[in-house]
């Protein structure tokens, strides 16, 4: 079992799926953990059960919110040793027919919102020799059809995780990436493909072994975030079940 004691994580998208895995987990395993999310009655389900964390509503859309989320779970730990950004946003649009209110939205919450929690958690990071890890998908190593914006933004977050990872080589940061697959989670069975949609095009994304659970990817991430994983740093992790074995 991969130890996390004594570690104080801040866990984003922790009201459900993988985030909502990856912060059980994580205390499970011995870490302190903050979880944000918009949800505050769903975060209360979950944290129910996890007697040593915090949770608190946050938009990560906002700057502003973003740094206080950080500053509050310093408050309430004394420390920060990891971020873990899972939250995320996918909606299928034609690009023809995506808004300019389409492209901002894919872009904010996948994007903006880890990019901003990176930047507020720095600081203490650098001072705990900590890690981040940020979670993009496998739209964020290939195309996804449908997903202009999901695709741009995962992507993006796959290149600021190797900017950081260059930007931070001569200090003891450490920042790499996990590249989900599909879950059984609300975003990959509930989302509402376009009337007319090549059905062929949209399993192109999917493994021939089906969903992984949310625990294997959350797995996945304890490890990167880990001692055990000291010397990984810049790194892509695809946890895809084989999908992109071929």
């Amino acid at each position: 079992m991969t130890a996390l004691e004594g570690k104080v994580a801040l866990i984003t998208g922790a009201s459900a799926g993988l985030g909502a895995a990856t912060a059980a987990l994580f205390a499970e395993r011995g870490a302190s953990v903050f979880g944000i999310a918009r949800d505050a009655d769903r975060m209360a389900d979950v944290f129910a059960d996890i007697p040593q964390g915090r949770f608190a509503s946050v938009d990560v859309t906002s700057s502003a919110a973003c740094r206080r989320a950080v500053r509050d779970c310093v408050d309430a730990f004394g420390r920060l040793d990891v971020l873990v950004n899972v939250a995320g946003f996918h909606q299928m649009r034609h690009t023809p027919s995506t808004t300019d209110e389409d492209w901002e939205r894919d872009l904010a919450v996948n994007l903006n919102g880890p990019f901003f929690l990176c930047r507020a958690a720095l600081p203490h990071l650098l001072e705990t020799a900590g890690n981040i890890v940020n979670v993009s998908s496998i739209a964020g190593v290939e195309g996804e059809v449908y997903s202009a914006g999901y695709c741009s933004a995962k992507h993006g977050l796959v290149g600021l995780t190797r900017a950081l990872a260059v930007e931070f080589t001569k200090t003891q940061l450490r920042v790499n990436a996990v590249c989900p697959g599909g879950m059984p989670t609300a975003q990959t069975t509930e989302f509402a493909a376009p009337e007319d949609a090549d059905w062929d095009l949209i399993m192109r994304i999917a493994s021939p072994r089906g969903f992984m659970a949310t625990i294997d990817v959350a797995k996945t991430i304890a490890f990167l975030a880990s001692d055990d994983a000291a010397a990984v740093h810049g790194a892509v992790y695809r946890v895809d079940n084989g999908k992109g074995a071929g």
